[in-house]
């Protein structure tokens, strides 16, 4: 259980600190800013939770992991449901400061979890669509997988793969934040979508499979490239 423990826990803070900054500070840090605070605690969390789970902290990490053959297809589910729940309850917190604030009205935390929530046509930052959001999605988490199974190699020196896997995180929010608000994690999307409901519920959809379709070509990448 510890593996699960510390998926959940890592989960937990990666949606805490990340959503966070962009609920309580967004408009002053901005995308660099954000995407700083998620790759900075991935980062973090690779070196706190990476010896005992690998620190997954993702769907798409845990669907590339098995699927390169670095885990076992029946340690899939139990990681995707402590890491669902772990991003809702790290949301949960947010919830609550959020309601302690002296001007909290009924609406604060639908408004401010769907600020953070991912969307696409109207709800997308710079209105992008359907189509570019899904190709985001998929390239980014892609591009943060490769990493992950790159830097985790036996053939790499240890003790440095949380810099690399922490970079990858924060370069794909600086691409992917002005068009759908960038997931490049199922977990962190339906954390705020759960709170927001109405349309980010609706759209979620897309960044389940968005991601999950970026774990998977970047199995495949890193197999075709093993290979030879």
């Amino acid at each position: 259980m510890n593996k699960y423990l510390a998926e959940f826990v890592g989960t937990l803070l990666l949606v805490f600190v990340g959503l966070g900054s962009a609920i309580f500070d967004g408009k002053t840090i901005g995308p660099l800013g954000i995407g700083l605070a998620f790759g900075i605690t991935l980062l973090a969390m690779v070196y706190v939770i990476g010896p005992v789970s690998g620190c997954h902290i993702n769907p798409a990490v845990t669907l590339g992991a098995a699927l390169a053959g670095r885990i076992k297809g029946s340690d899939v589910i139990p990681y995707w449901i402590a890491q669902f729940l772990g991003g809702i309850c790290g949301f949960g917190f947010l919830a609550l400061i959020l309601m302690g604030a002296s001007n909290a009205g009924p609406d604060l935390l639908h408004t401010s979890a769907a600020a953070v929530s991912n969307g696409f046509g109207d709800h997308s930052p710079n209105s992008y669509g359907l189509l570019s959001a899904l190709v985001a999605e998929i390239i980014v988490t892609a591009v943060l997988v490769l990493t992950v199974l790159g830097a985790t190699s036996p053939a790499i020196p240890a003790g440095f793969a949380g810099i690399p896997i922490g970079f990858s995180l924060f370069v794909g929010h600086l691409v992917a934040i002005p068009i759908d608000n960038a997931s490049i994690n199922p977990a962190r999307s339906l954390a705020s979508a759960i709170y927001a409901g109405g349309w980010a519920m609706g759209e979620i959809w897309l960044f389940i499979v968005g991601p999950l379709l970026g774990g998977i070509l970047a199995a495949l990448v890193w197999r075709v490239v093993q290979s030879r």
